[in-house]
C-alpha cells in the first residue's frame, strides 16, 4: 500500500487540519486519503500528515504539477516536504 508522508513547517495545526478538510473531495478524485495528522511535540509549528494513495505515480505527478502551480502563483508560498512511500 502506497503512502505520502508530507512536514509542512510555520502553520498551524488547526489551519492544516482545516484546509485538509476543506480539500477532502478534491484528494479523494485523485486517489488520496488522509490517514492521519500529527504536530510535532519538539517543534509545534511543524505538522505531519500522511495519505494513503491508490496510484502513487499520478498523485506524485498531481503534487508535482499542484506545487508548481502555487509556486508560479507566490515563491514565498509555503508548501509541504513530501515523501512518497511505496508498499507491498
Amino acid at each position: 500500500m502506497a503512502h505520502i508522508l508530507a512536514k509542512l513547517t510555520g502553520a498551524p495545526l488547526g489551519t492544516v487540519k482545516q484546509e485538509l478538510e476543506h480539500d477532502a473531495a478534491g484528494h479523494a478524485e485523485q486517489g488520496m486519503y488522509l490517514e492521519h495528522l500529527w504536530q510535532n511535540a519538539d517543534k509545534p509549528d511543524e505538522v505531519l500528515f500522511l495519505f494513503q494513495v491508490k496510484d502513487l505515480a499520478h498523485c506524485k505527478q498531481r503534487m508535482r504539477e499542484v506545487h508548481a502551480k502555487a509556486r508560479a502563483e507566490n515563491p514565498d508560498v509555503p508548501l509541504p516536504e513530501m515523501t512518497f512511500l511505496d508498499g507491498f
